[in-house]
């Protein structure tokens, strides 16, 4: 017989406790704020602009949920200890880790150095590693959570950033393939998001950043990115997928 009870899309991250990395600004802060309005605690990871954060922080309490901003440089793994024990102290155990943190300095063939290489690695490919491998223990112990890694169109196409940033981001998509794979079975989901040119100061301050890339046209939203954002934690037959979110620059079957 069919089951014709529908819950609310987003239901199943009622009251779930969120942690976003890199959410003071654009796609990161966007998603915190989504993943509020769905119903979840977020913690808002930030390195520098801790304004910003708590102007976000304050945003999230309007709805009534709770929130905390927390500095810390994630590609640090002693900060990470840090970041993970003060948010489950003050919001309770993670069930939501969207690993957004990261950068995106335009570096050309000629002037890359390993310095370069070496710090947009850690920035985007460690820092993850280092957040998913705090959070999965509480996870799996308890058989239920949601990760989310921020990719780029970069990882197919090149993009107009640097070789660097390409390749971290391409390593993003193995290691949440290789979670989606193993932790299936334990209720935990792994899932990318690649976007390209949203309208962030990331994008803003790249020179080679062009809507003539884009076949729609324009660049994307960061609300955009949060709804397709939230619609993949909300989903928890989801997993292992990378999801396109590109206006077209790279089409996939």
């Amino acid at each position: 017989m069919e089951n014709t009870s529908r819950e609310l899309p987003f239901a199943e991250l009622e009251g779930k406790v969120a942690l976003v990395t890199g959410a003071s600004r654009g796609i990161g802060r966007a998603i915190a704020l989504a993943l509020a309005q769905a119903g979840a605690d977020v913690a808002v990871n930030f390195r520098a602009r801790e304004l910003e954060a708590n102007t976000l922080v304050g945003t999230i309490g309007v709805l009534h949920r709770r929130a905390v901003s927390i500095r810390a440089d994630v590609s640090r793994e002693d900060e990470v200890a840090r970041l993970v024990r003060d948010t489950e102290e003050s919001l309770g155990p993670i069930n939501i880790l969207v690993n957004n943190a990261g950068i995106a300095q335009p570096v050309s063939l000629d002037t890359i150095g390993t310095a370069e290489w070496d710090y947009t690695l850690g920035q985007n490919l460690r820092s993850a590693f280092l957040v998913s491998q705090a959070v999965l223990p509480g996870m799996r112990a308890r058989r239920w959570g949601r990760m989310l890694f921020l990719g780029s169109v970069a990882a197919q196409v090149g993009g107009v950033i640097g070789p660097d940033y390409a390749a971290s981001k391409a390593g993003l998509a193995g290691l949440m393939h290789y979670y989606a794979y193993h932790l299936a079975k334990e209720g935990i989901t792994a899932n990318l998001l690649a976007p390209a040119l949203v309208e962030t100061d990331m994008v803003a301050g790249n020179p080679n950043a062009s809507i003539d890339r884009i076949p729609v046209g324009r660049f994307g939203a960061v609300e955009e990115a949060a709804l397709m954002a939230v619609s993949i934690l909300a989903n928890g037959y989801l997993t292992g997928q990378s999801v396109h979110l590109n206006g077209g620059w790279y089409p996939t079957s």
